[in-house]
């Protein structure tokens, strides 16, 4: 009897867009099995194309997450607009991400950059286990059925991980056959220091208030590996376009830059698996949202 031959192996890229705040990079870290995008109930966290890769027996999926869909506003604004419009093309599926529990429905934002793409596209209505009554999912499956011709409508729970296992296996069976695009022990094609610039960042979310994450920009100045002790040392400085954002970032003798310090630090050695030191500085670069050259110094580009 002749053995069966090896499957196939599929390799390919998967876009995630959707309104902020629709659990994008919640799905991507749980598709991909690690923390690679800062995650914040607060809209707007991502800023940058982040890809993240997950790779299976005889599959390799290539996520890319995105900024959320919103209207734009400044040249910032502007830069995540285009980034998220973007993530559509040079792509084999495309995830269009759904908060099930936003009343808004499908409207041209979400679904412009659907028109000109040709491959199949997915709807996933994310928190569907906060969808009260349950029968409300149903009638909400309808409504997205019409606005588009989506080639499947999952319900999902990202923070829980429900239906994300079955979500996996579509995707999989809809990517080409292709030889892996990266090393089979590949997680992101990021950089390690956009990666600290990232924890930086997540910490100012979830420990400052009001307009300040949102006029943070991290830049790492040095990563570099020591003997003794055997440690990381990290050196980044934060961005604030004003001095008042400056002295909240700082605090009272320096008490909420410390804060920042300590939770990156914890996050960064679960993330490298060895010690590190993380020195911290606070700058003030006046309006740098607005500022061309500062969005390409702090890392903004487009990728297509």
């Amino acid at each position: 009897m002749s053995a069966e031959p090896p499957a196939a192996q599929r390799a390919g890229f998967v876009s995630l867009i959707g309104r902020p705040n629709a659990g994008k990079s919640t799905l991507l870290n749980r598709l991909v099995g690690e923390k690679l995008a800062i995650v914040s109930p607060r809209p707007q966290t991502t800023r940058n194309r982040i890809t993240g890769i997950r790779n299976l027996p005889g599959a390799q999926v290539i996520f890319v997450d995105t900024p959320g869909l919103h209207p734009a506003a400044g040249k910032l604004g502007d830069f995540m607009l285009k980034t998220a419009q973007r993530a559509v093309e040079d792509v084999d599926l495309v995830c269009l991400v759904v908060d099930a529990t936003d009343r808004t429905g499908p409207d041209a934002l979400v679904l412009d950059p659907l028109r000109a793409y040709r491959g199949p596209v997915f709807c996933l209505l994310n928190k569907s286990d906060r969808v009260r009554p349950k029968s409300r999912i149903l009638p909400l499956i309808e409504t997205w059925r019409g606005a588009y011709p989506f080639a499947e409508i999952v319900p999902i729970s990202a923070a829980e991980g429900d239906n994300c296992d079955r979500l996996l296996d579509m995707i999989v069976r809809t990517l080409p056959e292709h030889p892996a695009y990266f090393p089979a022990d590949a997680t992101s094609d990021q950089p390690e220091t956009f990666w600290v610039a990232e924890v930086i960042r997540e910490k100012v979310f979830q420990l400052t208030h009001q307009e300040v994450p949102y006029a943070t920009a991290v830049r790492v100045e040095e990563l570099a590996e020591r003997e003794r002790p055997e440690r990381l040392y990290i050196r980044a400085t934060i961005f604030v376009e004003q001095d008042s954002q400056k002295g909240i970032m700082i605090g009272k003798r320096g008490a909420m830059l410390k804060r920042i310090g300590t939770a990156a630090r914890r996050d960064l050695e679960g993330f490298f698996g060895i010690g590190v030191y993380l020195e911290l500085r606070v700058e003030v670069r006046r309006h740098w949202r607005r500022d061309e050259r500062a969005l390409r110094e702090f890392g903004f580009r487009l990728t297509s």
